[in-house]
């Protein structure tokens, strides 16, 4: 029995949404120290050592009773100025969701946390490997909604990246090539 046109196009949408919510890495900040002022983790070495994309989820974990999560401008991030931040995260399992290009910018609020080095700046770059391909692009992604990180292995999450990612740009081909038989 063969599929409506608007039914397979349903269902092509559907797999692409699947295809882009599968693709994002879970970040554990600081790895297996998490966040923290304990151990001197060089959170600057942490986040350079990762490439971040729109999608990926950072995971701050940490003791709630002796610290806390503040997003934050450049400026508040350079002197570690914590009177206004954009945001604040207090559960000690705090999951943020990168939707933007940037620099995203946090430290701890509490006296002297920042100073004494917990804070990171979690980098997105434009990465042209992911740009859509000319078909892909023709018929864009639908937006999808932030989720929560539900990624058992956190610290290992960049290495699903390039075959997710292959995944990814073969399903917008296919994508691409249904929808054009059908126009």
């Amino acid at each position: 029995m063969a599929l409506a046109p608007r039914a397979l196009l349903a269902l092509l949408l559907v797999m692409a949404v699947v295809l882009e919510l599968s693709y994002a890495a879970v970040y554990k900040v600081g790895d297996s120290a998490g966040w923290t002022t304990i151990g001197n983790v060089d959170y600057k070495q942490w986040s350079s050592t990762k490439t971040f994309e729109i999608g990926d989820v950072i995971l701050f974990e940490y003791n709630a009773q002796y610290h806390n999560v503040m997003r934050v401008t450049h400026a508040m991030y350079k002197t570690c100025n914590a009177t206004a931040p954009l945001a604040t995260y207090t559960t000690g399992n705090d999951s943020i969701t990168i939707k933007t290009r940037g620099h995203h910018l946090f430290f701890c609020g509490v006296a002297g946390h920042c100073q004494a080095g917990q804070k990171v700046d979690i980098n997105v770059l434009y990465s042209p490997a992911l740009a859509p391909t000319p078909a892909a692009a023709a018929f864009p992604s639908p937006s999808v909604p932030a989720v929560e990180a539900t990624d058992p292995s956190p610290n290992n999450a960049a290495s699903l990246k390039p075959s997710m990612a292959l995944l990814q740009e073969l399903g917008f081909a296919i994508f691409a090539f249904i929808v054009s038989s059908f126009v």
